[in-house]
């Protein structure tokens, strides 16, 4: 019985370290310029992660101190906590899935299309609705303001990798409107304006820039999917941890009371 309740404890001190990778994702999420802006997806994880380390402290705690009524409390908490984990997971890689981008000849970045991400994304992160909001907030910023810092001629800005989609997308014109480059975030003059309706869109006022055009939506959406897949890469390692553990303490647990069932059936018969 020791035994066993020392292994789950040990089980559950895994399971609270886990917490900290999942919480650690979830705010670093949330401290990204464009999940600051998208308050729908700033938290869930930072939520899971805090709960995670709850239970398995409770259930830490019931392990040490044999307290089996805890026990089965965390068990059943965890489960449903691992389950939210993974329907959280699954749904991130299904609406992260397609890809808006596409490679513009001549430059280091890649530009983005709204249409080539999904729907739920589109209607519920960039909509009319909210875009007012994320706009503003966008604005205010240092995610164009610092282009300027960070490149000084064309070729520079034009060969650039580093880029980001919400940069690309939000700070700049698109490239088929062609403008001729000044700075980053200053265009002028034009050649082919029917190109795309985001030329019409696109202003030097550097409160303004393109953060209407729809390219800024696709930047958006592209950060998000481009975040959350990193995200995910260590969630998935992680929750793959946290299903063996609770796997195991589910096993120690059942064992621990077999045995001690089986030590009052042998005391009732001395």
């Amino acid at each position: 019985m020791a035994l066993a309740n020392n292994l789950t404890a040990i089980l559950n001190l895994l399971a609270l370290l886990c917490s900290i990778p999942i919480t650690a994702s979830g705010i670093w999420l949330a401290s990204k310029p464009d999940n600051e802006c998208v308050n729908l997806l700033r938290w869930p994880v930072v939520v899971l992660g805090v709960l995670i380390l709850l239970v398995s402290a409770c259930g830490f705690i019931g392990a040490y101190q044999y307290k089996e009524t805890l026990l089965a409390v965390y068990l059943c908490c965890m489960a449903i906590l691992i389950g939210l984990l993974l329907v959280v997971l699954i749904f991130a890689f299904v609406v992260t899935r397609p890809d808006g981008s596409y490679q513009v000849p001549g430059r280091g970045y890649k530009e983005y299309r709204l249409e080539g991400f999904s729907n739920w994304l589109r209607e519920n992160v960039v909509d009319s609705k909210n875009w007012g909001k994320i706009r503003a907030c966008l604005a205010d910023t240092d995610v164009c303001p610092k282009l300027s810092q960070q490149f000084i001629t064309a070729d520079q800005f034009f060969s650039s990798s580093s880029i980001t989609p919400l940069q690309s997308g939000c700070c700049k014109p698109p490239t088929a409107c062609g403008y001729n480059f000044v700075n980053p975030t200053l265009w002028q003059n034009p050649t082919n304006m029917a190109a795309d309706a985001d030329c019409y869109l696109w202003n030097n006022d550097q409160s303004q820039l393109c953060y209407n055009c729809n390219s800024c939506k696709a930047g958006l959406l592209g950060n998000l999917r481009k975040d959350w897949r990193k995200a995910n890469l260590i969630l998935i390692i992680t929750v793959v941890i946290l299903i063996c553990v609770y796997v195991i303490a589910c096993s120690a647990f059942r064992n621990a009371q077999t045995e001690d069932l089986f030590r009052k059936y042998k005391q009732g018969w001395v």
